[in-house]
This record gives C-alpha cells, sequence and structure tokens, in this order.
C-alpha cells in the first residue's frame, strides 16, 4: 500500500482515554462537593445516554455561540446521567459541580495517552507525512492536545462543533481534506479511528483509505466489520510506510 500525504486519525478512543472509566472521574469530583457516587453505575448510565444523544454539532450556529452550546450539550448529558441513576437531587449546588467537571475534562488529568500513539506518530512525521486530528469533539480538544502535548504532530484540527457536522457526515471530512488541499483519493489520506460507523465507513464514503481501529480485538460478526481493514494499535500501520 502507498504511503498518504496526509492521515487523519479520531481522538478519543485513537490518540487517548478516559483514565480508568467516566464514571470513575464524575465521581472524583463530585467528592468535591460532597456526593458519594458509584462509578460503575454512574459509567453505565452515562453511555446509556451518550448513545441516544444527538451528535455535538451545531449547524448554522455562529461561531460565537459555540463555546455555550458545548458546554450546555455536555450539562444536558450530564444532567440526564445523575437523572437516571437518581443522584441529581444529592446535589446541593450541580451548577458548581458541572462546571469543575467540564473544565476538568480540559486538562490532562482525566486522560491518558495509548502506549502506541507517540510511536506511531513518531514513525509518520519522520516520513514526512501530513497529520490531522479529525474528531466528533469540542473546542477542549486546543487545551486537551497541549496539553498532552500532542498538538505538534498536527498540522489541523477538525472538530465537529467548530464544522457544524459530524462524522460519518461527509461535510466534516470534506471539510479536513481542505485544509490541506487534498482531493477525495485513497491514494492521498488515510483516516484511522475507533468507531466502526462513524470513522470507517464515514470515511470510505468519502473516498478515503479508512482503517478501523478495535483496540479490544473484539470479535466481528457484522460482516461488513469481518471484510474491513481492521487494526488494534496505531503502530501496525507503521510498518508499511518504511
Amino acid at each position: 500500500m502507498r504511503s498518504p500525504q496526509v492521515i487523519y486519525v479520531d481522538a478519543v478512543g485513537t490518540l487517548f482515554g478516559v483514565r480508568g472509566s467516566v464514571g470513575e472521574q464524575y465521581a472524583k469530583i463530585a467528592t468535591d462537593f460532597n456526593v458519594s457516587l458509584d462509578p460503575q453505575l454512574i459509567n453505565r448510565a452515562f453511555y446509556e445516554v451518550f448513545q441516544t444523544a444527538p451528535r455535538i454539532a451545531f449547524p448554522d450556529l455562529p461561531q460565537s455561540d459555540i463555546p455555550i452550546a458545548e458546554y450546555q450539550w455536555w450539562r444536558s448529558l450530564a444532567e440526564q446521567t445523575f437523572s437516571q441513576t437518581g443522584d441529581l437531587a444529592r446535589f446541593l449546588d450541580f451548577e458548581g459541580f458541572f462546571k469543575s467537571l467540564y473544565t476538568y475534562f480540559a486538562t490532562a488529568e482525566p486522560w491518558f495517552i495509548y502506549e502506541d500513539t507517540r510511536s506511531a506518530l513518531d514513525v509518520w512525521k519522520q516520513q514526512g507525512i501530513i497529520l490531522g486530528v479529525l474528531s466528533n469533539f469540542d473546542s477542549r480538544i486546543y487545551s486537551v492536545m497541549a496539553n498532552l502535548w500532542l498538538e505538534d504532530y498536527f498540522s489541523s484540527i477538525t472538530i465537529s462543533t467548530e464544522i457544524g457536522a459530524a462524522k460519518p457526515d461527509p461535510l466534516i471530512f470534506e471539510v479536513a481534506l481542505a485544509k490541506h488541499q487534498i482531493e477525495r483519493s485513497p491514494d492521498l489520506a488515510w483516516h484511522i479511528g475507533d468507531s466502526f460507523s462513524e470513522d470507517y465507513e464515514g470515511a470510505s464514503a468519502v473516498g478515503i483509505t479508512a482503517f478501523w481501529l478495535n483496540r479490544d480485538r473484539k470479535p466481528a460478526t457484522n460482516p461488513a466489520k469481518q471484510s474491513a481493514r481492521t487494526i488494534d494499535k496505531l503502530t501496525m500501520l507503521a510498518p508499511h510506510l518504511y
């Protein structure tokens, strides 16, 4: 396989992940507000709510209003999570708690970098390949990337809240390609991510060579997944670039 001009990578679940679990991190901040939570219960409720929530994108919203919309999107998610577990009423100052939580997730503290991330990024950079982040994320991505010392690897960051479209919508991929004057061509661009539908199918639909990152090596019963280009570490692609 020919090496591409640009490699786009997803952020959460691909470059870095949540330390422990979302439930553990929420519970950690809750202790500052004298609330004791069951991390497993919170984590389970969070993902149930997250899976049914609309994707984080705000079409036609002025750029100046996006930070407020991002905050409200996540606040609603947290409120629904705690309502589902019956913990919402236990917070005497839920707004104060959520502000603290929201700020906390803009730091490096709740995140960890996968052990293969820097090795793969180093190889790709050494080969002169342009790197871009392409993620359904909010504007805190910039501070997270900086705090994790990852930002210098990337020439562009494209996020759903700024574009007004979230993966697998073709628009977000097209905007990312346009930033590097790359046409739709499997020979010119790759995209790597841990979501089969958002990353693999979304990128493939616009003519980008896609790789599904299945870190947990979960068996694929879906025929489409079985035939997909699949890796379990980013470094599995690095040798192809020598």
